[in-house]
Protein backbone atom coordinates (compact mmCIF):
# COMPACT_ATOMS: atom_id res chain seq x y z
CA UNK A 1 0.00 0.00 0.00
CA UNK A 2 2.62 2.54 -0.37
CA UNK A 3 0.85 3.90 -3.51
CA UNK A 4 -1.74 5.50 -1.20
CA UNK A 5 1.03 7.14 1.07
CA UNK A 6 2.83 8.51 -1.84
CA UNK A 7 -0.53 9.94 -3.11
CA UNK A 8 -1.12 11.53 0.03
CA UNK A 9 2.26 13.07 0.08
CA UNK A 10 1.13 14.62 -3.57
CA UNK A 11 -0.29 18.29 -3.95
CA UNK A 12 -3.97 18.70 -5.95
CA UNK A 13 -1.90 19.90 -8.37
CA UNK A 14 0.27 17.36 -8.52
CA UNK A 15 -2.48 14.66 -7.77
CA UNK A 16 -4.56 16.46 -10.73
CA UNK A 17 -1.42 15.94 -13.07
CA UNK A 18 -0.88 11.86 -11.84
CA UNK A 19 -4.14 11.62 -13.00
CA UNK A 20 -4.26 13.17 -16.39
CA UNK A 21 -1.79 10.62 -17.53
CA UNK A 22 -3.45 7.82 -15.77
CA UNK A 23 -6.24 9.09 -18.01
CA UNK A 24 -4.18 8.85 -21.25
CA UNK A 25 -2.73 5.52 -19.94
CA UNK A 26 -6.03 4.35 -19.74
CA UNK A 27 -6.91 5.40 -23.13
CA UNK A 28 -4.22 3.75 -25.00
CA UNK A 29 -4.42 0.46 -22.72
CA UNK A 30 -7.84 0.19 -23.91
CA UNK A 31 -7.02 0.63 -27.66
CA UNK A 32 -4.36 -2.16 -27.13
CA UNK A 33 -7.25 -4.29 -25.95
CA UNK A 34 -9.57 -3.50 -28.67
CA UNK A 35 -7.15 -4.14 -31.45
CA UNK A 36 -5.36 -7.06 -29.72
CA UNK A 37 -2.04 -5.79 -28.33
CA UNK A 38 -2.46 -5.66 -25.30
CA UNK A 39 0.01 -7.74 -23.47
CA UNK A 40 -0.52 -6.88 -19.72
CA UNK A 41 -4.06 -7.04 -19.30
CA UNK A 42 -3.76 -6.41 -15.08
CA UNK A 43 -2.61 -3.07 -16.19
CA UNK A 44 -6.15 -2.43 -16.95
CA UNK A 45 -7.16 -3.03 -13.69
CA UNK A 46 -4.30 -1.18 -11.91
CA UNK A 47 -4.65 1.80 -13.73
CA UNK A 48 -8.09 2.22 -13.34
CA UNK A 49 -8.15 1.48 -9.04
CA UNK A 50 -4.76 4.00 -9.28
CA UNK A 51 -7.09 6.63 -10.51
CA UNK A 52 -9.79 5.84 -8.40
CA UNK A 53 -7.12 6.35 -5.66
CA UNK A 54 -6.59 10.05 -6.72
CA UNK A 55 -9.66 10.95 -6.70
CA UNK A 56 -10.03 10.16 -3.08
CA UNK A 57 -7.36 11.74 -2.23
CA UNK A 58 -7.90 14.68 -4.08
CA UNK A 59 -11.52 14.93 -2.73
CA UNK A 60 -10.68 14.86 0.50
CA UNK A 61 -7.90 17.41 0.54
CA UNK A 62 -9.64 19.69 -1.33
CA UNK A 63 -12.71 18.87 1.16
CA UNK A 64 -10.25 20.07 4.24
CA UNK A 65 -8.83 23.02 2.15
CA UNK A 66 -12.41 24.90 2.38
CA UNK A 67 -12.82 23.49 6.09
CA UNK A 68 -9.56 25.41 6.86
Amino acid sequence: MAKIDDFRTMTVDQLDDELLKLKKEQFNLRFQKATGQLENTSRVRQVRRDIARIKTVAQVKRAAAVAK
